[in-house]
C-alpha cells in the first residue's frame, strides 16, 4: 500500500511539471532563406531565448498577399522556448525577417517529456 506522505510528494511533483509544461511553447516562423533562418536561430540561441530549432527546407506555402495569390518556397523554423522568453523572441524574429507581417505563432506544449521540458526551460534561463 502507498503511504500518504508518498502518495502527497508524488502530486506535488506531477503539480509541479504540468506547471512546468505550461510554460513551454513551440514557436513558428517561415523564412525566405537560409540566411534569414540562420540569423535568426544564431541570435535565438545565443541570447538563450530558444533551447532548440528545427529547420524545415524548402517548404511550399500558399496565401494571398494583397488581394494576390501567392506561393512561396520558404524555410519553416520550429523553435522551442519558454513563456517567458516568448516576447524578446517575437522581436527578435521581426527585427531580422524581412516580411512586412512575419507568420510568428506561439503554441502552448500540454503534454511532453518532463526532462525535456524541464531542460527546455533551463536552456532558456527559465527554470
Amino acid at each position: 500500500m502507498i503511504s500518504q506522505t508518498l502518495l502527497e510528494s508524488w502530486i506535488i511533483y506531477f503539480q509541479n511539471e504540468c506547471t512546468n509544461m505550461d510554460k513551454v511553447l513551440l514557436v513558428m516562423t517561415n523564412v525566405p532563406d537560409e540566411a534569414v533562418a540562420q540569423a535568426i536561430i544564431h541570435s535565438a540561441l545565443e541570447n538563450k531565448l530558444a533551447a532548440w530549432v528545427n529547420v524545415m527546407p524548402a517548404i511550399r506555402s500558399f496565401y494571398n498577399w494583397n488581394d494576390i495569390p501567392q506561393v512561396a518556397t520558404e524555410i519553416a523554423l520550429l523553435i522551442k522556448t519558454s513563456e517567458a522568453k516568448y516576447t524578446a523572441l517575437q522581436t527578435l524574429i521581426q527585427s531580422i525577417h524581412p516580411y512586412e507581417i512575419p507568420e510568428i505563432i506561439g503554441i502552448p506544449i500540454t503534454q511532453g517529456l518532463p526532462a525535456y521540458l524541464q531542460w527546455v526551460l533551463h536552456e532558456t534561463g527559465s527554470a
